[in-house]
């Protein structure tokens, strides 16, 4: 019979869930201020549905930076979203007469932290995604830091001084290391402060952990960088199937079948009920042998 396993850990990390509470505390709190999220609250189109419940509204597009989201906001409470901001954006809510409520991630602030002290006196390489909402709020901290996206990149990076090399908190470990050492070939004595947070590094490694695994499912949301990296994760340790799902309705049987053992894992963006809801059903399918999606996936978002 097919097994499956539930890896641990999964699912929401602290940031997020620090994130949610303070979304559901300000729509409970304020509940005939008009409220908009400047961006997603975080990668995953289900907690957005449920923060739209209650009453919070959303300004996204993925064309337009954060400072530039803020020009449909006139009114009301805006929060920032657990991917940080840069103090440019903070300062022109702040100046549009906006109430401020700031749900960032206390990792991303510590870098945030870590790279406004070291560009007093240096140069920051920063490994992160283009265009993903924290490169974008790190970044724009400073003209001393320089986003790189690939080990290629460093071949525009000429005349630094006092260099640390960090990154965006939800990274993949292994393409992370093979970046920064590319940095350190060419500025070998620069700092290295590697910030990829302790939720994606578990989340991570237990994937590389996982033995004779047929296939691998991954609880995400499409946009989640972190959700993406467990996927690319599954590949490089050898599982010869992975697929990212945004939860159990989009199973397909094919994906499944004749598997001896299929492990399941989410991104820190996933809610647990989503993902409760998959192991569930794999496991009545591989007891019944019945394929019969629910109509609708289950959603707490706490």
């Amino acid at each position: 019979m097919m097994e499956v396993i539930n890896v641990v850990p999964h699912g929401y990390c602290q940031g997020v869930i620090r994130a949610i509470q303070t979304a559901v505390k300000t729509a409970n709190e304020h509940p005939d201020e008009k409220i908009t999220m400047l961006g997603m609250i975080v990668h995953n189109q289900y907690v957005v549905r449920e923060c739209e419940k209650l009453g919070i509204g959303f300004v996204e597009d993925p064309k337009k930076t954060r400072e530039e989201l803020l020009d449909l906001i006139d009114e009301g409470i805006v929060i920032f979203t657990a991917h940080g901001i840069s103090d440019r954006v903070r300062e022109k809510a702040e100046a549009k007469g906006l109430t401020v409520v700031d749900a960032s991630c206390p990792d991303v602030i510590r870098t945030h932290t870590l790279v406004r002290e070291h560009v007093k006196t240096g140069d920051v390489i920063y490994i992160g995604k283009k265009n993903h909402p924290e490169s974008e709020g790190t970044v724009s901290l400073s003209d001393r830091i320089h986003l790189i996206t690939k080990a290629e990149d460093m071949n525009d990076l000429d005349g630094l001084e006092n260099v640390l090399i960090t990154c965006q908190t939800t990274l993949s470990l292994n393409d992370t290391a093979e970046i920064i050492s590319a940095c350190l070939k060419k500025y070998p004595d620069a700092k290295v402060a590697e910030e990829i947070c302790s939720a994606t590094r578990m989340r991570q490694e237990a994937v590389m952990k996982l033995k004779d695994t047929d296939c691998l499912i991954v609880v995400g949301d499409p946009r989640s960088n972190n959700s993406n990296q467990l996927r690319a994760i599954a590949f490089d340790a050898g599982i010869k199937e992975a697929y990212l799902i945004g939860s159990v309705l989009d199973l397909k049987e094919e994906m499944v079948k004749n598997k001896n053992r299929i492990a399941v894992t989410s991104g820190s963006s996933t809610p647990n009920s989503l993902t409760a809801q998959v192991i569930d059903y794999l496991r009545s399918y591989a007891v019944s042998g019945i394929w019969h999606l629910p109509d609708q996936a289950e959603i707490r978002l706490l």
